[in-house]
């Protein structure tokens, strides 16, 4: 056994979530210690492994995947790193380095809209929060000027703002002003709020719209966790990569006394603190939590009700791609720059899902290509058929709400384990009918939508087949009951006094928008009920 770690404050996890509360704590004068099971990256050779891969439409190919910190791979084929028990797959993806997933991501930053906090009290479906939007504003607005969020100020409209947003919105691509005037009046589309630079803040660039903002914007103008965790680490905060956490020591009252973590040579290390905030995401925390199971806590640490790993939430999604009846050159500016929000509340959240709805800026020429190829065109044909569809080719989606359900759930796997002999997650995932009936509603959209861009070769996703979007959530939820809930208002454990969690995973509900906003202003209160403000 190595030399024990100490600090003021333990941190599981440096992705950035984890990362921004870690740095708020440091600037309050606390000793930080980020622990990261996997590796420290670099962006520029991330670049260089995206360049060089042959596996261009899958997001996870150009970072470091190691048998010590395993991470969910599906090309060439599933490496089985999760365990699907059904009746749904899962297929989530998400990375294990230091920064975490959002090093591949959209980085799509909208506020939930006020009832998605009520869900119960208002439809009579789902749950409640404990909180109230007015009481995360302030630190979504936090969480905004870290980020560098530019948006519209249409976007007040669905979620409220005190504030303005940092920047104004991303320039708009020629697809998004092409679909933005086919649509209206009878659709409001706007430009995505994201952590994305309109402008040069923070020391990074604004967007030049190189259309690779997935897997990696190769010019840090898309906040990452990767920026999140500079941050922490200009404020003080220490990052330790490679240390696998396996298991959380406690007192005969339950108060946390040591966390364990093995390094990538097999060697194990203890770490202790006055205070413990598990900040990897919904899969992960429940995986540590049940390894840390004791003879006072059989059945894991949190998990008192057997609330640990349930009501596992994600957006279903469904696709309709098309070509319209003029040109539209998708490829050119961020691949995800327009939305319709319009779906995302009211009443007929009693009867089927809340959704939003997408539209791809995504380059159409490797899917237009495979197209003529497999119809056995060459030379000079595929070359005009390439340019005159990947013109013209465009796709959406929606995002779907999906309720809370305790047999949605994580757990430990009964016949998997890693390199260093720990199990990995078993997950069982189903899809309701509220959802179905939101996809019903989100078709009679789709055909209008089709209809104003004068669409043909309109394709849809087949019936009852949903793509998830990682927006992992809910294996921990928050609430008031130790009954119903794992963590309380603040993201403290009900069952252990020093314990916290900052992660999409104690959200209750997972409602319409991308997840890591909402996750990171509650990150941010619950370093503030740490320091004692809230």
């Amino acid at each position: 056994m190595a030399d024990t770690l100490s600090a003021d404050v333990i941190v599981v996890g440096a992705g950035l979530v984890a990362a921004l509360t870690a740095r708020k704590l440091a600037l309050a004068g606390k000793s930080v210690v980020m622990l990261e099971a996997g590796p420290m990256i670099e962006r520029d050779q991330i670049v260089q492994n995206f360049r060089r891969s042959a596996w261009k439409g899958d997001d996870d190919k150009p970072y470091p995947n190691s048998k010590f910190a395993p991470f969910p791979d599906y090309t060439p084929e599933d490496n089985g790193y999760l365990e699907q028990l059904g009746p749904y797959p899962y297929p989530a993806m998400y990375l294990r380095v230091v920064g975490g997933t959002t090093w591949h991501w959209a980085a799509q930053a909208w506020r939930l809209v006020p009832n998605a906090f009520r869900l119960k009290s208002a439809y009579d479906v789902g749950r409640d929060w404990p909180i109230s939007y007015e009481d995360l504003e302030p630190f979504y607005h936090e969480a905004e000027v870290l980020w560098g969020v530019s948006g519209p100020d249409e976007m007040a409209q669905y979620s409220p703002r005190s504030k303005p947003f940092p920047m104004p919105p991303v320039a708009q691509s020629f697809l998004s002003q092409t679909v933005v005037n086919r649509l209206k009046p009878q659709f409001e589309v706007l430009t995505n709020t994201t952590g994305r630079n309109s402008q040069p803040y923070d020391g990074r660039p604004q967007c030049c719209g190189n259309n690779n903002c997935m897997p990696i914007c190769p010019i840090d103008a898309q906040y990452t966790g990767g920026s999140a965790v500079v941050q922490a680490q200009a404020a003080g905060v220490k990052v330790i990569p490679q240390a696998v956490v396996y298991k959380l020591d406690h007192d005969a009252q339950g108060k946390i006394t040591a966390v364990h973590y093995y390094d990538w040579n097999k060697q194990s290390h203890k770490a202790v603190a006055e205070t413990y905030v598990l900040g990897a995401n919904a899969l992960e925390i429940p995986k540590i939590l049940f390894m840390s199971a004791s003879d006072k806590f059989p059945n894991g640490l949190a998990n008192n009700y057997d609330q640990v790993g349930r009501n596992l939430m994600d957006h279903p999604s469904s696709k309709c791609t098309f070509l319209a009846d003029e040109p539209i050159w998708a490829g050119r500016g961020p691949q995800s720059p327009i939305s319709i929000q319009q779906m995302r509340d009211g009443d007929f959240r009693k009867d089927h899902s809340a959704f939003r709805l997408d539209f791809s800026n995504g380059s159409q020429v490797t899917a237009v290509t495979e197209q003529g190829i497999k119809q056995g065109l060459t030379g000079d044909a595929l070359d005009r058929f390439i340019r005159e569809r990947a013109a013209r080719q465009m796709s959406m989606k929606n995002v779907l709400e999906q309720l809370p359900d305790p047999d949605n759930r994580v757990m430990l796997s009964k016949t998997k384990k890693d390199a260093l002999g720990l199990p990995t997650p078993a997950i069982a995932y189903s899809i309701n009918d509220y959802v179905e009936r939101g996809m019903d509603a989100t078709h009679e959209v789709y055909q209008q939508i089709v209809e104003l861009m004068g669409a043909t070769e309109v394709r849809y996703s087949p019936k009852g087949k949903y793509s998830n979007n990682q927006h992992i959530c809910g294996t921990l939820a928050m609430g008031d009951d130790e009954k119903t809930s794992v963590t309380d208002s603040t993201g403290r454990a009900h069952a252990h006094e020093n314990l916290y969690m900052v992660s999409t995973g104690v959200m209750p509900t997972v409602a319409t928008a991308n997840s890591t906003l909402t996750a990171s202003a509650l990150g941010l209160r619950t370093a503030a009920a740490i320091l004692g403000q809230v």
